[in-house]
């Protein structure tokens, strides 16, 4: 509760600063028959739900509210870390005018460093490389090999949201639904250190996410942009890694899952075929371009979400 109100007041004062700034999202040519209304709508909306979230956190804190345990602080460091990252891309689309902010390279660069120190940071506080299933209580040594998978976790999540972030209250919607099973595996998870913080967090970042939602849902007044799309990718990652719940990430993140895997295997098809398997990627365009309403697109990923998050907490918590 006191997340949304701060976060809604947050929104109303920062979303007229944006459009002052002339923050606007720039159009794909490829969507400008379908998204023509959009033009002119302010990105970098991500820190309506970053910045509240972390001045919350800091208040708590000084409160004496919260313990800021080890496990808590690499998920809040990984939360503003790759906020940065897409806040500085957002800015280089901003300034330049189009939609070239940091090449996929570089941005790809950045995630697997920040990535690679949140490896640093768990393997020293005593982590094991064990790959857990939970559900058979299968705990597996996989060796050198858990540091690939952490990057792979990491950097797939937070590219996963980034890309379904593409039709208005699509990604913030299902990053509601994630944080919300999230935020209950790990307040059953009471043989980590830290639990209650990270579930917590959680909760206040729904709370949050809730409030751009009143802002983002059809018709948008304001865009996530990379700023909230990466924080929030990489976060779920991060916690799906901590709670030891990786492998149910691919279950609560599944319309993720769905939208990610669609543009790999365009890039495939097309590659040897020189053809297109979808109309367009992300699979929620090629809807589009069938001529869904964006509403109704938006509803079918949310069940979609909603489906895969009641389904994990059945599987990490019931069982």
């Amino acid at each position: 509760m006191i997340s949304f109100i701060i976060s809604t007041l947050f929104a109303i004062f920062t979303i007229p600063t944006l459009k002052k700034l002339k923050a606007d999202q720039r159009l794909s040519i490829y969507l400008e028959d379908v998204h023509q209304k959009k033009a002119g709508t302010p990105t970098m909306g991500g820190i309506i739900f970053i910045v509240p979230t972390i001045l919350i956190f800091l208040l708590f804190y000084f409160l004496d509210k919260i313990n800021i345990t080890y496990n808590f602080l690499i998920i809040i460091i990984t939360f503003i870390s790759y906020g940065l990252l897409g806040f500085i891309d957002d800015y280089l689309i901003i300034k330049r005018n189009n939609n070239k902010g940091l090449s996929e390279s570089t941005k790809l660069l950045f995630q697997l460093l920040i990535a690679l120190i949140f490896f640093y940071l768990f393997m020293r506080g005593g982590n094991e490389p064990l790959l857990w299933i939970q559900a058979l209580n299968i705990k597996l040594d996989i060796g050198w090999i858990y540091g690939l998978f952490i990057l792979l976790v990491l950097v797939a999540s937070s590219n996963a949201v980034n890309i379904t972030d593409g039709l208005d209250g699509l990604a913030g919607g299902l990053s509601v639904l994630a944080f919300l099973a999230f935020g209950i595996l790990s307040w059953a998870a009471g043989w980590l250190e830290g639990y209650e913080e990270i579930a917590l967090f959680c909760f206040t970042l729904i709370g949050a996410l809730l409030a751009f939602l009143l802002f983002n849902v059809h018709p948008a007044k304001v865009f996530m942009g990379d700023t909230g799309s990466l924080a929030l990718g990489a976060t779920l990652g991060a916690i799906a890694i901590v709670t030891r719940h990786e492998i149910l990430l691919i279950v609560i993140g599944i319309a993720f899952v769905i939208e990610t895997m669609s543009c790999v295997i365009q890039r495939i098809y097309y590659k040897f075929t020189k053809k297109r398997f979808f109309l367009m990627t992300p699979i929620h365009h090629s809807f589009e371009k069938k001529g869904w309403e964006e509403r109704d697109i938006v509803k079918l990923f949310w069940v979609i979400g909603l489906i895969g998050a009641m389904l994990s907490l059945i599987y990490g918590v019931w069982w």
